[in-house]
C-alpha cells in the first residue's frame, strides 16, 4: 500500500503561478531587469563613495598645508630680558 501512496504523490505536481517581475497596471518588469538595475545602482554609489572619500583627505590635507608653519610669516617677538645680577 504505501508504494502506491508514493506514486501518487509524485506524479502530482504543483505548480506555482509565474510571477517573474513586478506587474504594474499596462505592463510587466521582468526581475532580470530590477537585479541589474539594483547593482548598477549600487556600484554607481559605492564608487561615488570612493570619489567622495579621496575628496575628502585631499581637502583635508590642503587645510593641513594652508596652516602650516612654511607658510605663515615671521613674526619678531621681542626677547625676554635677562636678569642682571
Amino acid at each position: 500500500m504505501p508504494t502506491k501512496l508514493l506514486l501518487t504523490m509524485s506524479q502530482t505536481t504543483h505548480n506555482p503561478p509565474d510571477t517573474s517581475g513586478l506587474e504594474l497596471l499596462l505592463f510587466e518588469i521582468p526581475q532580470s531587469f530590477l537585479l541589474q538595475l539594483g547593482t548598477a545602482s549600487t556600484m554607481a554609489i559605492l564608487v561615488a563613495q570612493k570619489a567622495t572619500s579621496e575628496t575628502f583627505i585631499a581637502l583635508g590635507e590642503a587645510s593641513e598645508e594652508l596652516f602650516r608653519g612654511e607658510r605663515l610669516p615671521i613674526l619678531d617677538f621681542p626677547e625676554p630680558l635677562k636678569p642682571q645680577d
